[in-house]
């Protein structure tokens, strides 16, 4: 037997070799601007194979010796096929011209949608800036968070939130990338807009599960979105002039064809029309996109590109609020050979939220900071087998809170809660390997490391035990500190170590249909302590350590994909758990607290559910249908059988569970003046806890819960609608412009955001008051470039 295998071995590998293979290698960019194109197919129909391009354009590909017609295709582009005859090392650096310019048709030899059925990659939405535009949305403002929770497993964390929570996931098990560079709040105006202007983005990428090797630092998803490099060729313009919010952007080569840049704002003015109404409450928010590129050569190019976004909210004589994020990141790629693609990357991200309290005279400060080097390598070994690996390494300083008196005679002291710091590394493998014409395979493997440094102060308590129980009462109740220890920064207080494999494999029963499997571990070590389901500026961050023990989540996938003449079918079933999921004991205070260990257990998560995905992707009429039939749930036991836990450790809804997802996304092109959109979403109402009753104690009124997350809000359903017109579309003129008319909940449905119970005076009897945030609201944006 061993002397069969080792023959085999040996004619195997005699027949591969004695083939002569060359590498068919080069970068795809967009005609007219020479802005790189990312997930362009390149197909081989002679082998009725191919590959994509990365992020950055590149592609390469191995093939035996022989003349080939290569065909390059991608969604809004015109296609492109180029007779190649290989027999030898060739780079070819492509062009694509968008599909509304005047070339001829192209008659695609093969299918281009089956490389994605072909591919071992699931559970992963891809979705251009152009088809983002074309979604209507609240206030006329185009926003890429709203975009995506119209997808299958996505939801909103409320209505007019930018919060998304993705297969029963909370908001802050979702790691957001601006350019690489993590993004910790997607917000502005509390969640009424995201903070990514629309203009600025290339394309985005979520990952929902069968997450790759080289994403960590998060349970549940990916958000992987990619700035404009800005056109190389031309001085354009472009933005838009809305009721609430205006927007412009700038971009044009620093040197033709070698350098360019981009910048891009955007600002909100409703707050200068509030005195109009003896209104002196004030809200807005800004933004700044910037890039810069540059190509040394054809093997090495340097990016600078970087975001600056504030939110300030005031209530007149009563508090002020601003918050935002600053990232920045300088990029190298370089090419080592045609088969070998690497980018290094620094980058700084930082979040910072600030509260100024008027009444009380004082300024509250807090945030979180890191700085964060990677490196990256991208081998393309053969036609069959694709290699990436690289580094990661994140040094973050937390920042709970500063608090210091606005006047001297406040009668407040100044005061620093502790600032923590902590070092995060990884390294990872991922490969792709295609076996046969059937069965291909993506397989990695992710090393993670986290070392909670040293502090200045860290509590210490009887047992370790931050929490006390009454069994009395059967309440928590914060332990009193015995004793605290100071480190150095250079010393660690507690590490962490996990293995994260990764898995995704495909089998392709014919040439439209697949089906697909995966399985994923996700390892988290900083935690978002909030007791909302959206993002807010009063968010404490707080990292794994001493008392909290990092999250890890495993996902199961299974999927079934395929594609029709002009629509594609994906259907995914997954099962998903989170150990180490902190929740929030009852009564906790989340704000000034220099001990968030004294506020929360551990527990446990668990979600499953069904999505479906039918999608539309070609000619006039386009869109698709999500649904998503899902549970998520938690459950957090006492840490003894004599402890109660939350909610007497039983299971409970999660805060964002939903039954029943269904969107329905449509854009029709009835002309070149006038092309319309059209949203219709209906969701299960998110779980609430009412009173079911009360007492009265001491002359005090004291309301008695039922079990948490027990009931829900009414259903919540939408209709939005859009209608885009343009003028002069024949025109050959620079300016070009076209008027946006959208209305968001087109049927004034009052969808409950929250319910509260309190007294009517009046009559003497408790009731219910619905909060709806939005009604019916028209609006109407002029967009336009040059």
């Amino acid at each position: 037997m061993k002397k069969i295998l080792v023959f085999l071995f040996f004619f195997t590998t005699v027949v591969i070799f004695s083939q002569e293979k060359f590498t068919l290698s080069g970068t795809v960019s967009e005609a007219s601007s020479g802005e790189t194109l990312f997930g362009v197919n390149v197909i081989i129909p002679e082998l009725q194979t191919g590959t994509i391009t990365n992020q950055y354009g590149y592609y390469s590909i191995t093939l035996p010796k022989g003349n080939y017609n290569v065909t390059y295709s991608n969604i809004g582009f015109a296609s492109q096929t180029i007779d190649v005859a290989l027999s030898e090392n060739i780079k070819l650096d492509l062009e694509l011209a968008t599909d509304t310019e005047n070339l001829d048709e192209v008659v695609i030899k093969a299918n281009a949608e089956s490389l994605s059925v072909r591919s071992s990659q699931m559970s992963a939405n891809t979705l251009s800036s152009r088809t983002i535009k074309k979604i209507p949305v609240v206030l006329g403002e185009v926003d890429v968070i709203k975009a995506i929770t119209l997808l299958p497993g996505v939801t909103s964390a409320g209505e007019g939130a930018s919060g998304f929570n993705v297969r029963g996931g909370a908001s802050d098990q979702n790691l957001i990338l601006l350019d690489e560079a993590t993004i910790y709040n997607s917000s502005h105006l509390f969640g009424f807009f995201s903070v990514f202007n629309p203009d600025a983005i290339k394309d985005l990428t979520l990952y929902k599960g069968g997450i790759p090797a080289r994403y960590g630092g998060r349970a549940s998803s990916v958000l992987d979105i990619y700035q404009k490099d800005g056109n190389k060729r031309e001085y354009h313009a472009s933005g838009g002039i809305g009721l609430v919010a205006s927007r412009l952007l700038l971009e044009g080569p620093i040197k033709k064809d070698k350098a360019s840049f981009l910048i891009g704002g955007r600002s909100s003015y409703a707050h200068l029309f509030l005195p109009l109404f003896d209104n002196d409450n004030i809200a807005y928010f800004y933004d700044l996109n910037t890039k810069l590129s540059y190509n040394i050569n054809d093997n090495n190019r340097l990016f600078l590109s970087g975001y600056f976004g504030r939110d300030v909210f005031e209530i007149s004589d009563s508090f002020t609020n601003n918050f935002g994020n600053t990232t920045l990141n300088l990029r190298w790629n370089h090419l080592y050979s045609d088969k070998l693609f690497s980018n290094l990357s620094l980058i700084y991200s930082d979040y910072y939220y600030g509260l100024a309290l008027k009444f009380v005279e004082f300024d509250f400060d807090s945030g979180i900071r890191n700085f964060n080097l990677k490196y990256d390598f991208t081998h393309y070994i053969s036609n069959n087998i694709d290699l990436r690996y690289g580094l990661n390494s994140i040094y973050y300083k937390f920042n709970p809170g500063d608090v210091n008196p606005t006047t001297e005679d406040s009668g407040i002291n100044p005061f620093k809660l502790t600032d923590k710091y902590a070092w995060e590394n990884a390294a990872y493998v991922d490969a792709k390997i295609e076996f046969s014409d059937k069965i291909s395979l993506q397989a990695g493997l992710r090393l993670s490391t986290f070392n909670r440094l040293g502090q200045d102060e860290l509590f210490l308590y009887e047992n370790n035990n931050p929490l006390n129980y009454d069994s009395n009462l059967k309440i928590y109740r914060k332990a009193k500190p015995i004793d605290t220890v100071s480190y150095s920064r250079s010393e660690t207080i507690k590490s962490f170590i996990n293995l994260e494999p990764r898995f995704s494999i495909s089998y392709l029963l014919n040439e439209n249909s697949s089906i697909k499997a995966s399985y994923n571990r996700m390892s988290q070590y900083i935690h978002l302590i909030s007791n909302t389901t959206s993002p807010t500026p009063f968010d404490i961050y707080a990292p794994s350590g001493k008392y909290i023990d990092p999250q890890l989540a495993d996902q199961v996938a299974l999927g079934y994909f395929r594609n029709f003449k002009n629509y594609s079918l994906e259907v995914e079933t997954f099962y998903k758990e989170v150990k180490n999921r902190l929740d929030y004991i009852d009564d906790a205070d989340l704000i000034a607290n220099n001990a968030i260990e004294q506020i929360v257990l551990n527990g446990e998560a668990r979600a499953y559910g069904l999505e479906v995905l039918f999608k539309k992707t070609t000619g006039r009429f386009q869109g698709w249908l999500a649904y998503t039939l899902s549970k998520s749930e938690q459950r957090t036991p006492g840490r003894t059988e004599f402890e109660s836990g939350i909610n007497n450790g039983e299971w409970y809804n999660s805060p964002w569970d939903k039954s029943h997802d269904i969107s329905v996304t449509g854009q029709y092109e009835l002309s070149k003046k006038w092309s319309f959109g059209a949203n219709f979403i209906f969701q299960t109402g998110i779980p609430t806890t009412y009173p079911e009753g009360q007492y009265v104690y001491n002359g005090m009124v004291v309301p008695v819960y039922e079990a948490r997350n027990s009931s829900r809000l009414s259903p919540f359903h939408r209709l939005d609608l859009s209608a885009t017109w343009t003028p002069k579309p024949e025109s050959t003129k620079r300016w070009k412009g076209e008027w946006v008319f959208s209305v968001y909940n087109a049927y004034n449905r009052k969808n409950a955001a929250s319910i509260r119970f309190s007294e009517n005076t009046d009559i003497g009897k408790n009731e219910a008051v619905r909060l709806s945030i939005f009604g019916i609201i028209p609006s109407v944006t002029y967009n336009f470039k040059f």
